[in-house]
C-alpha cells in the first residue's frame, strides 16, 4: 500500500501473520536523554523509527551529544551531566514527550534553551511542567504556557511535588530535573503512571526510591548521581501493537503473533481489556531485560464483547482510547469512555477526531466533554476521512476501515510517520481478503 496524503484502505476478511513492531517510543525518548546524560557509550538497538524518536536525538545533538545509526541501530557517546550550549533552538517537531522530558535535563545546565516545535506542537500545553521547573529554580519564558519554551537554568533546588494531573512525561521530567538539583526531590501522583522513566533511571545505574500511595505512588531521586552507559535492546512498541490487535479482535478467525513486545505492567492494562473484550491472547518467552517485562503474544480473534474505560484506566490507557474508539460499533455492547479529558489536548482533539470520522462511516456517537459513548452492533460504510494531522487517528480508521462495508480514503495518512512510519505496509501484509 503506497502512503500518501490520501491513502485508501480496503475491508479485509481477517488478519494472519506475524509482526515485529518498531522500539516502544516512550522507552526510546527516555534511553537517548539518559545516554546523552550518562558518562561512557550506550548501544541502543531497535530504536523507534519514528520522527518523534528522531526529534529526541536530533535535539541531544544540538546539546553537543555525539550519536551514529546503523540501521536499527543507535551508539551514543555519553557527555556526562554537563550538555553544550545549543547554537540554535532545540527542535522538537511534533514530540510533546521530548519537549517536556528534555525541558526537566536543560533546566539543570547552566545556560539558556529555546525549544520551538511545529504548528501542532505550538498549541499543546506546557503549563505542567513550566510551574515545577521554575519552582526548582529555572526561568522560563513561553507563549501564554505553550512553546516555544526559552528555559534559563543551573542552580535547581529539589522539589516536593503533587503532580495536579497525572502524567508519566511531566514526572520523567520531574526526575530528570532533580539529578541535577541540589538534595532530594519527590514526586508523587494520585494515579500510578508509566514508570519507563523510573525503570531507565535504574537501568543507567541511577538510585530512587519508589513507594505506592493507594492507586497512585510517590517517587524519591537525589541530585548529583553519576550515569553510565547501557547496551540494550528496545523492546516493540505496546502502543504500536494496540492497532494490530484491534484489526485481529474484528475478525473472528484471525490468528496474530507480535514478538518482543514490551510487557511493562503499567502499560499491559491494554491486554486486560481486549481479553475481557473477548480477544484471546497467550503470552509466551516472558523475560526480564534492563527492568522492562518484554514477551511475545499469540492472538486469536473471537466475538468483541464492550466495555467502559474510566478512572485509573484512562490514564493508563490514554495512547490507546481511539483504536479502541474507533473499533467501538463492532463491539456487541459498544464502548464508554470517561475521564479522558487530556484526549483534548493531543495532537488533535482525539474525542472530536474520533468522533467526526466514525460519523463519516455512518456511526452513532454520543460526544462528552472528557470521552465517549459509542453504541455496539452498528455496520460502518467506507468514507472519505480525515487524519487531522494526527497519527493515531490515521492507523485508529486505517483499523476500522477494515470492518466497513466498501472503501476508506483517510486524508493525511501520512501523519502516521510520526510514530510507526511502516504502519499502512504492515497491516497491508496482514490483512486477508
Amino acid at each position: 500500500m503506497k502512503v500518501t496524503s490520501e491513502t485508501l484502505v480496503r475491508p479485509a476478511r481477517r488478519i494472519r501473520g506475524s509482526v515485529q513492531l518498531p522500539g516502544d517510543k516512550s522507552i526510546s525518548h527516555r534511553y537517548a536523554m539518559l545516554a546523552g546524560i550518562a558518562e561512557g557509550p550506550s548501544r541502543l538497538e531497535n530504536y523507534s523509527t519514528g520522527a518523534d524518536c528522531a526529534s529526541t536525538l536530533g535535539c541531544m545533538r544540538a546539546l553537543g551529544v555525539s550519536w551514529q545509526r546503523n540501521g536499527n541501530v543507535i551508539e551514543i557517546q555519553g557527555k556526562g551531566l554537563a550538555l553544550s550550549e545549543p547554537t540554535a533552538p532545540l527542535d522538537c517537531g511534533n514530540s510533546g514527550s521530548t519537549m517536556r522530558m528534555l525541558s526537566g535535563i536543560v533546566a539543570g545546565q547552566s545556560f539558556t534553551s529555546e525549544m520551538t516545535g511545529d504548528e501542532s506542537l505550538s498549541r499543546r500545553p506546557m503549563e505542567r511542567v513550566i510551574k515545577p521547573l521554575s519552582a526548582m529554580g529555572a526561568r522560563i519564558e513561553s507563549q501564554q504556557g505553550k512553546p516555544p519554551l526559552r528555559i534559563t537554568g543551573g542552580g535547581l533546588k529539589p522539589i516536593d511535588y503533587k503532580m495536579p494531573v497525572a502524567s508519566a512525561q511531566v514526572k520523567s521530567c520531574l526526575l530528570f530535573a532533580g539529578l541535577f538539583a541540589d538534595g532530594e526531590t519527590r514526586v508523587e501522583e494520585s494515579v500510578r503512571t508509566r514508570d519507563h522513566g523510573e525503570v531507565a533511571l535504574r537501568a543507567f545505574g541511577a538510585q530512587l526510591e519508589r513507594k505506592s500511595i493507594g492507586q497512585g505512588s510517590e517517587v524519591r531521586i537525589r541530585g548529583g548521581q553519576r550515569l553510565h552507559g547501557i547496551d540494550a535492546r528496545i523492546p516493540g512498541d505496546l502502543s504500536s501493537a494496540a492497532f494490530f490487535l484491534c484489526a485481529a479482535a474484528l475478525f473472528p478467525d484471525s490468528e496474530l503473533t507480535i514478538s518482543n513486545l514490551l510487557m511493562n505492567p503499567t502499560r499491559a492494562r491494554l491486554l486486560d481489556i481486549l481479553m475481557q473484550m473477548g480477544l484471546r491472547i497467550s503470552v509466551t518467552q516472558l523475560e526480564e531485560i534492563n527492568g522492562e517485562l518484554v514477551g511475545s503474544l499469540q492472538v486469536s480473534g473471537g466475538t468483541l464483547k464492550g466495555a467502559t474505560i474510566a478512572g485509573a484506566d484512562s490514564a493508563a490507557l490514554i495512547d490507546e482510547i481511539p483504536v479502541l474508539a474507533a473499533i467501538a460499533p463492532f463491539t456487541e455492547q459498544g464502548i464508554e469512555v470517561r475521564d479522558a479529558k487530556e484526549l483534548r489536548v493531543k495532537e488533535s482533539d482525539r474525542i472530536k477526531s474520533v468522533a467526526t470520522n466514525l460519523r463519516q462511516m455512518g456511526a452513532q456517537v454520543e460526544e462528552r466533554e472528557d470521552g465517549l459513548k459509542i453504541p455496539g452492533r452498528q455496520n460502518l460504510h467506507g468514507a472519505e476521512l480525515d487524519s487531522f494531522g494526527d497519527h493515531r487517528i490515521a492507523m485508529a480508521f486505517a483499523v476500522a476501515a477494515l470492518r466497513a462495508e466498501g472503501e476508506t480514503q483517510i486524508s493525511g495518512a501520512e501523519a502516521a510517520a510520526i510514530s510507526y512510519p511502516a504502519f499502512f505496509e504492515t497491516l497491508e501484509a496482514l490483512a486477508e481478503r
